[in-house]
């Protein structure tokens, strides 16, 4: 049984990917599964609009046909290529905000995401309403940087603050969903700063993964060759 989860970054940043390597640390165990970054250099220098995501889609789903894993994790908020994926493989392949909103489920009941753009609520909106969980949404506020933004920490982490605490206090949010796989290090500061959970996508979908390493969960293809 192959071991491995491969944690694909669909955009061309390197720095992301780096981010987010070292995020899943936490995640690595003696003897556990492997987990392997891999940045698409053929993508977008950041996803931020949805001609990013339909053009990263295809890279995705390259990528998987050639990169051999027990598991799959596609590290990016709009989960880019993640239906086209399951239709031809029985390896469980995670979309970030599809894992990140179940988990958040769990830990609360009303869901406030934070994006990055103002441009990226409306496709998250979509998504949401697609999972059938717009009842469960509390909020969708933008933090108003975008993906090479998210390396400036002091603005950053102020912003994600400003931003929980409208979703929390406006909105009524009791648990957060990070809207883009570039700031899980701000994780737990937000976390203290609000004194609410706060789900990072990367590590909530690598979480899933593993699990589902760890029972042998297989999917039944979508898709069947005549």
């Amino acid at each position: 049984m192959n071991r491995r989860i491969l944690v694909i970054n669909p955009n061309s940043s390197v720095a992301v990917t780096a981010a987010l390597d070292e995020a899943l640390d936490p995640l690595r165990t003696p003897g556990g599964a492997e987990i392997v970054c891999l940045t698409l250099l053929e993508g977008p220098p950041g996803i931020e609009t949805q001609a990013h995501v339909d053009a990263a889609s295809a890279h995705v789903t390259a990528a998987i046909a050639r990169e051999p894993a027990g598991a799959y994790v596609i590290a990016c908020f709009s989960d880019p290529g993640l239906y086209a994926a399951r239709e031809h493989t029985h390896v469980p392949v995670f979309g970030i905000a599809e894992s990140a909103l179940a988990t958040s489920l769990v830990l609360g009941s009303r869901v406030g995401i934070v994006a990055i753009l103002e441009r990226s609520i409306p496709r998250h909106l979509r998504y949401v309403d697609a999972l059938g969980l717009r009842d469960r949404l509390a909020g969708d506020r933008a933090l108003g940087i975008g993906v090479s933004g998210l390396a400036d920490e002091a603005r950053t982490e102020a912003r994600l603050v400003e931003v929980g605490r409208q979703l929390r206090d406006h909105d009524g949010a009791d648990v957060l969903v990070l809207g883009c796989a570039g700031m899980a290090r701000y994780r737990h500061r937000v976390e203290q700063a609000l004194e609410m959970p706060v789900v990072d996508p990367t590590q909530a979908a690598v979480a899933h993964a593993l699990a589902a390493l760890a029972l042998g969960w297989r999917r039944q293809p979508l898709h069947k060759e005549s």
